[in-house]
């Protein structure tokens, strides 16, 4: 493999992205694979009933355990950063007017906030029900 191939075939930030934004971007995807499948395995396959699937109290005692509830948080924060991240991505490739880019991130931003800090007090909720 020449240079120029291996250079072509690097994935770098697009035209318009911050280079952070990207590094994160590349660090969630991996992570979220990995939480993805534990979150699977636990949830789906690990339950108590012959389906797999968890019943109420089964939810409420698996959160019970605060690694558990950190691994739930871990998994939200991820998809959300992740998801948002590859929609900005995508309206990039799609050259908006730089007014648009900023009226999205910033809805992004909103959205992304909501929806963590709304999961978090719900994950926490459900952990103190068993309490």
């Amino acid at each position: 493999m020449t240079q120029s191939t291996l250079s072509s075939s690097v994935s770098r930030p697009r035209p318009g992205e911050n280079t952070w934004t990207w590094l994160l971007k590349v660090a969630t995807g991996p992570l979220l694979l990995l939480v993805l499948a534990l979150h699977f395995t636990v949830n789906h396959y690990l339950g108590s009933t012959s389906s797999g699937l968890m019943t109420y109290e089964d939810v409420i005692r698996y959160f019970q355990n605060p690694l558990i509830v950190a691994i739930e948080i871990l998994f939200l924060v991820t998809v959300v950063t992740h998801s948002l991240l590859g929609f900005h991505g995508i309206l990039l490739d799609m050259h908006p007017p730089r007014s648009l880019l900023v009226l999205s991130t910033w809805l992004h931003v909103i959205i992304g906030v909501s929806a963590v800090a709304y999961g978090i007090w719900l994950a926490l909720t459900i952990a103190s029900l068993g309490t």
